[in-house]
């Protein structure tokens, strides 16, 4: 029986130290996950970039940065300013001041003029008035006065408003509660008509020539705005000129106001009441006659009447 020659077999390579440790072998040469791995590689071809969460942060660091450089700005701006601000304001109520003393300088004048006239006039009233001086000055409202009467204060309503709608719109007035300038032409009116002798509104004498009219939610008499509340000073029979002018159609028509718009009225009897004598009095139509004194008024377009 023949012999198989014997087989060479390669010893086989000897086992590593470290083969019973692999999942550590594997951590060691695996440190990074693939998908970091990705990303990373992913990074590396787009270049260095910073996380989202940072890039935020930085931001937010140089917003803030601009903010308070701008108000710094702003404040640094201000405080520059502030003394030229200062000056001009203060050049401003020197003006205010000069101008005001000025107006009043001038409004001064005005009224020594308008003395001096009055006095002029009632001179030539006495010189060529004869028996009637007295009666022509009393009703030119030359001359102050003085004597019994009705004392009636009218005043806005409380809490009143300007401008509105509703009944008085319609002719000129509000329901607002503002007394206007037709209540009170009513009001001077129904005291004429009661006996009145004189009448004056907030110490402004009232004459043939006065006018009470309206500019916007003023009231001006002979072109003089007057401030509520309006008092109006009658001379005359005080109780029967009261009783009166309560019971005419124009005291009635204050009543109304009363009643449903919440205008403010008093209405009450004087046992002396003191008006002032009315401003110059300037006339386009009426001439005295005669020639003196009286005549050299009249060609300066000054009258009483």
């Amino acid at each position: 029986m023949s012999q198989q020659p014997p087989v060479r077999r390669t010893p086989a390579p000897p086992p590593r130290p470290d083969a019973s440790m692999s999942l550590l072998t594997n951590v060691m040469d695996h440190s990074l996950d693939d998908g970091y791995a990705e990303a990373a590689a992913r990074r590396a071809e787009g270049g260095q970039g910073l996380p989202g969460k940072l890039r935020a942060k930085l931001g937010l660091a140089a917003a803030l940065l601009l903010a308070a450089v701008v108000v710094t700005l702003g404040a640094a701006q201000a405080r520059i300013s502030a003394p030229t601000l200062a000056k001009e304001r203060e050049q401003l109520i020197h003006r205010i001041e000069k101008e005001t003393a000025a107006a009043d300088a001038l409004q001064k004048n005005v009224n020594g003029l308008r003395e001096s006239v009055g006095d002029r006039q009632r001179e030539v009233l006495e010189e060529h008035g004869g028996d009637k001086a007295e009666l022509v000055s009393l009703l030119a409202g030359a001359t102050p006065v003085h004597g019994p009467g009705v004392k009636v204060v009218v005043d806005d309503a409380k809490q009143a408003k300007s401008g509105g709608g509703g009944p008085r719109e319609s002719s000129g007035f509000s329901d607002t509660g503002r007394v206007r300038d037709r209540d009170m032409q009513r009001v001077v009116n129904g005291l004429w008509q009661a006996g009145a002798e004189a009448v004056s509104i907030n110490d402004q004498r009232l004459t043939s020539l006065s006018a009470i009219r309206a500019a916007g939610d003023a009231i001006l008499v002979d072109n003089k705005p007057l401030a509520p509340p309006y008092t109006v000073l009658a001379i005359g029979d005080g109780r029967r000129m009261s009783t009166s002018f309560q019971d005419s159609v124009d005291g009635q028509y204050l009543h109304v106001l009363q009643q449903n718009y919440g205008v403010r009225a008093d209405i009450s009897v004087e046992d002396d009441i003191r008006l002032s004598p009315a401003p110059s009095l300037t006339v386009r139509t009426a001439r005295p006659q005669g020639g003196g004194a009286a005549g050299r008024a009249a060609d300066t377009g000054k009258g009483t009447s």
